[in-house]
Parts: C-alpha cells; sequence; structure tokens
C-alpha cells in the first residue's frame, strides 16, 4: 500500500496550524502538549538549546503571554517525509498580526519555523522545533 506522503505532509500542517491559531488567542497548550519528551527546542531569545518536553514547557510557560494575533500568514510551507512516514520535518514562514491602537492590522513578528514531527504511538509529536526571526541583521551574511 505505500505511505502516502501527500496526506502526511496535510496532516503536519494542519495540526500546525492548529497549533499557532491556539497560541494566538492565548492557549499554548496545542504546542506543549504536542512535545515529544525528548524534544530539542531552539528559542531565539535563548542563547542554548533546551531538552525535554518539562524544560521546554517549563521555558514557555515562563515567558508566555496571550499575545492576541488576529491574523496569521503561512508561507512557503514544505515537508519532507521519511519514505517510513513515521518522521517529518516541516519548515516555513510565518507573519503574525496584533491590533494597532487604532484598531489597524500591524505586522508582530515575522518567523522562520522548523520543526521535526514523529509519529509515536500513533500520534504525530513534536521531536525538534527551532523558531528564529527572518529578520534579524541589517546586512547579507554567510557566518
Amino acid at each position: 500500500m505505500g505511505v502516502s506522503k501527500e496526506e502526511i505532509s496535510k496532516t503536519i500542517i494542519e495540526l500546525e496550524k492548529s497549533f499557532n491559531e491556539r497560541w494566538s488567542v492565548g492557549d499554548n497548550r496545542g504546542y506543549l502538549d504536542a512535545f515529544a519528551d525528548e524534544v530539542s527546542y531552539f528559542d531565539p531569545i535563548l542563547k542554548n538549546m533546551v531538552v525535554g518536553r518539562d524544560k521546554a514547557i517549563a521555558w514557555i510557560d515562563s515567558i508566555y503571554t496571550n499575545p492576541h494575533i488576529v491574523r496569521s500568514e503561512y508561507l512557503n510551507p514544505q515537508v519532507h517525509v521519511s519514505d517510513e512516514g513515521d518522521f517529518a520535518v516541516l519548515a516555513y514562514n510565518l507573519n503574525t498580526y496584533v491590533l494597532d491602537e487604532n484598531g489597524n492590522e500591524k505586522q508582530l513578528r515575522a518567523w522562520n519555523a522548523t520543526h521535526g514531527y514523529c509519529l509515536i504511538d500513533n500520534q504525530w509529536r513534536i521531536a525538534h522545533s527551532n523558531w528564529a526571526f527572518s529578520e534579524t541583521v541589517t546586512e547579507k551574511i554567510a557566518s
């Protein structure tokens, strides 16, 4: 029968969007509940990677506040699925928007996101999460 990489890709993107939508309205549990036990997590405001579900959750809970995001743009999503269909890597650009003091949309952040998903006990879990600001320097550099 084989693995449907297209179906897996669609599932991963739908999961990611559902986690982001929850995050945007003040519920960070979508992401946190999806973390695998040994998740590795890169946050752009930390120097070092956080390893382990409990540590990643503690870190995110310590800094999370409701961002009141009113709109998100999911740009350039790419999902790479293993031949066995039990591992997938999702990479995409995410633009988030909030309302300014006049009720107009303004961009809050532009992100580069990469997540490694593993199929564990028939559930997709985030094994690796990497969030990076998409614009952090003012000149093009390679290193």
